[in-house]
């Protein structure tokens, strides 16, 4: 599908499109081709998207499906220089869809058409950019398999690699059913001719033909039939005349016609970021020299010239801009940023990672006094980097308060704009579970804080778990693009909060490089119980109901036993008093609030039996939930809380408490 059909503009819908596609409402179409039609779409903030919906026909062939949700996932994968990351998709809607940002400007073949050949910094921020691309697409385990000019869009911030994946989920292998080659003639690598391979040093071939284009605005293997350009590409040498004699040798050894002798996307990456700091800074590259790709965006972006491009048709009202949609509708699938490609207009955004197990770090209730500080459990530094550690850049050492964040001001400049984009567009969270969960994004420059106000819904810990990595990854994402950003500590406010606005999370996201929310890796307070949670009667009830999770019984069984044993020692008493078995105390768990719960139906015991057994309890309770969460990943408990049934059905809570805080 090529961008040249819209031209960057917006088309009229037609009767038959829909009004709107997933949370998207369509506002007109970008283009069209064999494949499907791309739509112009608005979030509900009002973010412009550019949303893919699938033909019928292909929809129709379970193959299709097959490959399309897989070349999804695949996608989710890459993020770098020059990408487009995925914002959302549906590969099991009765009409398949993906939405990515929309960014505007001409595709290569409309600007050589309308402007001529690229020269100068231009054409190095070109071939830099978009070699980048193309390695992290390889890095990633991905090829894209159909490079060519109407799959790169010139944006007002660089160039953008477009169409990745979806030709790879479309045709599957490079040879169709019927036996007919796919690709666009001039494009196709010798290899693909030949055998119909098709792997990155196809990719790279096609680099070559893409920058040797740009350079001199003619097909380096001519026009004409598609069998004589075939031809021209197995046997004939390429037409270079014109290209910078510093581009030629890469250019000739990504045209190679043994793929094994080609340049690889990472090399070429390199050696034009090279030549691309030379043309900048006016210094002559150092060989071997390495430029990491935050630099190369920089440098893209000070030799780009690309005026700005509008539609008053995308005008719409202004909104909040919602958080990294990781919802790739696929059951389970959590996608951070990352590329899909058939898309004619994207917007420059960045990717983002997995999700870890974890729970929160702290509350702070806005009933008391808004100055009042969080608990120290949110400030200590964990093993992993995790947890708040103060920079020494902050003007004020205190801790964040309610207060603090009314004094924060929105974004003003590019980096703490792009800030927002960063942490992605869309729902953070199951759009089913938290249908109205938006967020704003705010900045204290002298406290080097950015404060992230969520609402809609109260988050339960494991959301809040998954807003706090997310706004982690964003804010690594955004340092590696402007590393003067003045920000160390985000913080995170539950507006939705029961008791009112409450912060919720505050960590160091420059220090927490993994961006962690792992609670074992999180120091809490070293003795007492926690302050910024509690347990509830409802989840003690949710714990009651049996489960059918292996390892939930596994670990219930041997909490039980192990607190049982530690209780009573050698005991053999069964009358005594203090005697407990399975019959009278339990463990089970609340998968809703994340925790395990232990409770004994002892009405007899006094306070002072109840304490001594609480302290056992939660011991083995908080070993059983530190060992499972540092064992496994996935094991979704780090917060453990310890009751007695009373003579009444009457629920005491003792002791409650976080992996953290466990005393190794």
């Amino acid at each position: 599908m090529s961008a040249d059909d819209s031209g960057g503009r917006i088309l009229s819908a037609r009767p038959s499109d829909p009004s709107r596609v997933g949370p998207y409402r369509i506002i007109g179409r970008l283009g069209a081709g064999g494949m499907g039609t791309v739509h112009a779409g608005l979030d509900p903030a009002g973010v412009r998207v550019a949303i893919k919906v699938i033909h019928a026909a292909q929809a129709e062939d379970p193959e299709f499906r097959a490959r399309f949700r897989r070349e999804v996932q695949l996608s989710a994968r890459v993020h770098g220089p020059c990408l487009i990351p995925l914002l959302a998709a549906d590969p099991e809607a009765a009409a398949p869809w993906l939405a990515t940002e929309y960014a505007p400007g001409p595709t290569l073949n409309q600007h050589l058409s309308e402007r001529g050949p690229l020269t100068g910094g231009m054409l190095y921020a070109f071939a830099a950019g978009t070699a980048h691309a193309l390695a992290a697409i390889h890095q990633a385990g991905v090829v894209h398999r159909d490079v060519k000019p109407q799959n790169v869009i010139l944006t007002p911030a660089g160039p953008r690699v477009l169409d990745f994946g979806i030709a790879h989920a479309a045709d599957g292998t490079s040879v169709t059913r019927t036996g007919v080659m796919t690709g666009t003639p001039g494009w196709i690598s010798p290899e693909h001719y030949r055998t119909g391979t098709a792997g990155p040093a196809g990719d790279m071939f096609a680099w070559g033909a893409l920058v040797a284009y740009a350079a001199t605005g003619r097909l380096p293997f001519g026009t004409g039939a598609p069998d004589a350009v075939a031809y021209r590409v197995m046997s004939g040498d390429p037409d270079l005349d014109g290209v910078p004699a510093e581009l030629l040798e890469i250019t000739e050894k990504a045209l190679a016609k043994d793929p094994d002798q080609r340049i690889t996307a990472i090399s070429a990456a390199e050696k034009c970021s090279l030549l691309l700091a030379s043309q900048a800074t006016q210094v002559i590259p150092i060989e071997g020299a390495r430029l990491e790709p935050t630099m190369v965006s920089y440098l893209v972006a000070a030799e780009w010239d690309m005026p700005s491009l509008d539609d008053p048709t995308w005008q719409a009202p202004a909104g909040r801009r919602k958080g990294r949609t990781v919802a790739v509708l696929i059951g389970a699938a959590v996608l951070g940023g990352a590329l899909i490609g058939g898309l004619l207009s994207q917007a420059e955004s960045s990717g983002g990672n997995d999700r870890l197990a974890g729970s929160p770090a702290s509350r702070s209730s806005p009933a008391a006094d808004e100055t009042s500080r969080t608990p120290d459990a949110v400030r200590s530094g964990g093993k992993s980097g995790a947890g708040a550690v103060k920079n020494s850049k902050r003007a004020d050492s205190s801790e964040a308060t309610l207060a603090t964040w009314k004094e924060s001001r929105p974004a003003r400049t590019p980096a703490e704009h792009d800030t927002s984009g960063a942490m992605g567009t869309g729902a953070w969270l199951d759009p089913v579970e938290y249908p109205d969960q938006d967020h704003t994004i705010t900045f204290h420059e002298p406290r080097s804080e950015v404060y992230i106000a969520t609402s809609g819904q109260e988050l339960s810990p494991v959301a809040l778990q998954e807003v706090a990595q997310t706004a982690c990854l964003g804010l690594r994402d955004v340092i590696k693009s402007y590393p003067e950003f003045p920000y160390n500590e985000y913080v995170v406010i539950d507006t939705a909060d029961k008791d009112g606005p409450t912060i919720v999370w505050e960590d160091n996201f420059r220090t927490n490089t993994a961006c962690s929310t792992s609670i074992q890796d999180r120091s809490t307070r070293s003795e007492g119980q926690d302050s910024w949670w509690q347990p509830t009667e409802s989840g003690l009830e949710e714990a009651q109901i049996p489960s059918t999770d292996k390892d939930e019984i596994r670990v219930a069984s041997q909490t039980a036993n192990a607190i049982i044993s530690e209780w009573q020692g050698n005991s053999r008493i069964v009358n005594d008093p203090n005697w407990l078995s399975l019959h009278n105390m339990s463990v089970g768990f609340a998968p809703d609030e994340a925790v395990m719960y232990v409770w004994a139906n002892k009405p007899e015991w006094d306070q002072l039996q109840r304490d001594r057994w609480a302290s056992v309890a939660a011991g083995e309770a908080c070993q059983a939930v530190l060992t499972e969460s540092r064992s496994r990943k996935e094991w979704r408990y780090s917060q453990y809380a310890v009751a007695i049934i009373g003579n009444k059905g009457d629920k005491y809570f003792l002791r409650w408490g976080s992996a953290g805080n466990c005393t190794v």
